[in-house]
């Protein structure tokens, strides 16, 4: 094979090598597409129908069996397959739309697949080869280019008009020509026939925002082209120009600087310093100062910046405060205390706000627990309890002691008094550790009371848990069993004991009868597993494990296991053995 064949084959041309029919020396034949001259094709996709001409074939080594011409997109998908050179020259490019079109010249064999519109010729599958292609590029409408601006103007009542704003229109095209405003959206404001006319507008009386100014070149029928539609929407051959800005800057409130304030609400007065304003770029006619709350609800309307930093913040309580420098000229509604920025009305301007936050007292954070205890007549005391007061405020430090109710229970005056409360005494429940920090009178601060009843300026840390649990005796698994009372004797068996939860000092097994009262304390599962329960003839035993602590009264024969039993104990649940008799 040629180096020409290769290259072509490489570059993913299409070249094939077709066995040769009828050839005595059974060599293969090279297919050629010949090579097209003409072109390249430039048209303007404006309605009028854009066919090519002077397109010529070299067929002078053309070889393969089947012959056609193909246009394909700039992606190689196929458009059409005119079958000669006149079916070619006769088709209207125009009505294709903007873009560019391939055409090339085809041989191919019998085999050839993918040989339809839609398909793309790089997916052939056969023996084929294609010509070099013309290029026909289809170029959209030219509305020409704007020069001038971007203008930038102030909404003050003066009008305002755009100047030295020109059009090159050496690449014009299209039938008719207008020009079109719109806001920075491209919702049409307006649609001044002539540059003239452009020059004659009042930006002024548009209000703030900013305008594009386009030039619009069509042909035939346009539609949306109105005010108040977007010139997204217009549909119809049709071309914008670059736009030229107008801004409508309004009034210049200048730039506040100092802060962010952080105070402590705490009783002491809390005023602003080294707030300044910037006024470089200040217009407008009236000046003033506004404090709001973080919602911009008017709080205070200071007139002069000596005012603002005459404001006692403390006095607030706690929230955020924002100090806005407001500008406007005319009548401005809405500027009073009790209602909100957002509803000003007029021509006015705010600068950006500076942060006054008031913050409440910070009571710190507690480190320690969860504590659990077992409620055994053991005293139980927190450790390692500790207090985060890196940023602590308040003139009174305490802590405080609730239930889980929040009830107060204690208001131990330092960590080490904390440290020393014995927790079991408390009997079985849960308790909350609390620092506390307060400023001034505070009402509520005392045993039976509710921290949600505290009244006052105040703060509280999270608080640190302690658990009071109960003993437990655990839970018997087995059962239940009946015997039949005949003179042979009968045992439990199978009986287990699971011990995850259980606690306690000392354990041990009692049988009762079905009214609770003691039979029997089995030291062991195993002696229970040896009770011979035949002996006791007819009626109902149940089995239970006890846990305890020293000094347990009422553990004996006769008591009755879960009424008469004085001290630190727990019972587990109870398997029942019935004993029947034949009658």
């Amino acid at each position: 094979m040629s180096n020409l064949k290769s290259l072509l084959l490489l570059l993913g041309i299409g070249v094939v090598l077709a066995s040769c029919k009828g050839d005595a020396d059974d060599e293969p034949i090279v297919l050629n597409a010949g090579t097209l001259s003409g072109g390249p094709f430039t048209f303007t996709v404006d309605g009028i129908p854009d066919m090519v001409s002077g397109i010529s074939l070299d067929a002078s080594n053309l070889v393969g069996e089947n012959r056609t011409y193909v246009i394909t997109d700039d992606l190689n998908n196929i458009l059409g397959i005119p079958p000669t050179l006149d079916a070619v020259e006769g088709v209207d490019f125009d009505a294709a739309g903007t873009g560019s079109c391939y055409i090339y010249h085809l041989v191919y064999e019998d085999n050839l697949q993918g040989l339809e519109p839609g398909s793309n010729v790089n997916d052939f599958i056969g023996d084929f080869d294609l010509s070099n292609f013309i290029m026909v590029v289809r170029n959209g409408l030219n509305a020409g280019v704007l020069s001038g601006g971007p203008y930038n103007f102030l909404v003050d009542g003066t009008p305002d008009m755009v100047s030295t704003i020109a059009l090159d229109d050496s690449m014009l095209t299209g039938d008719v020509q207008t020009y079109v405003i719109t806001d920075d959206a491209k919702n049409i404001l307006g649609i001044p026939p002539t540059l003239e006319a452009v020059m004659g507008v009042d930006f002024d009386a548009a209000g703030v925002g900013s305008c594009y100014i386009f030039h619009l070149t069509y042909t035939g029928a346009l539609s949306g082209l109105e005010g108040g539609q977007n010139l997204n929407n217009l549909s119809g051959n049709f071309a914008l120009s670059n736009f030229v800005v107008v801004n409508r800057n309004g009034l210049n409130a200048g730039t506040l600087s100092g802060g962010p304030y952080n105070f402590v609400v705490d009783g002491m007065p809390d005023m602003v310093s080294t707030i300044a304003l910037d006024d470089s770029e200040l217009t407008g006619e009236v000046q003033t100062y506004v404090i709001t709350d973080d919602s911009k609800n008017i709080l205070g309307i200071p007139p002069t910046l000596d005012a603002v930093k005459g404001v006692d913040f403390d006095a607030a309580g706690v929230g955020s405060c924002y100090i806005f420098h407001l500008t406007y000229s005319g009548d401005l509604s809405g500027l009073e205390g009790g209602q909100n920025l957002n509803n000003l009305s007029g021509n006015f301007a705010l600068s950006n706000f500076v942060v006054v936050n008031r913050n409440p007292l910070n009571a710190g954070s507690l480190f320690g627990g969860p504590y659990e205890f077992v409620v055994d007549g053991n005293p139980d005391m927190v450790s390692t309890i500790a207090l985060d007061d890196s940023e602590l405020t308040g003139a009174t430090q305490t802590y405080v002691i609730t239930d889980d109710s929040k009830n107060i229970l204690g208001i131990p005056p330092t960590l080490e008094a904390v440290m020393g409360v014995d927790f079991d005494a408390a009997g079985v429940g849960s308790c909350y550790i609390f620092h506390l920090t307060y400023s001034g009178e505070l009402s509520g601060l005392e045993g039976g009371q509710n921290l949600n009843d505290l009244s006052g300026n105040f703060a509280l840390s999270n608080f640190v848990v302690v658990n009071r649990n109960p003993l437990h005796a655990g839970k018997i698994i087995g059962g239940p069993f009946t015997f039949m009372v005949d003179g042979t004797p009968d045992m439990v068996s199978g009986i287990t004991l699971d011990d995850t939860k259980l606690n306690g000092s000392i354990q041990r097994w009692v049988i009762t009868d079905d009214k609770n009262k003691i039979l029997g304390l089995p030291p062991t599962l195993e002696a229970v597993e040896g009770v011979n329960f035949d002996d006791a003839g007819e009626g109902i035993c149940l089995i239970w494990h006890i846990t305890y602590e020293e000094g347990l009264i009422g553990l004996e024969a006769d008591s009755n296991l879960l009424s008469g039993l004085q001290g630190y104990y727990a019972v587990s649940n109870s398997i029942r053995v019935t004993r029947i008799k034949e009658h």
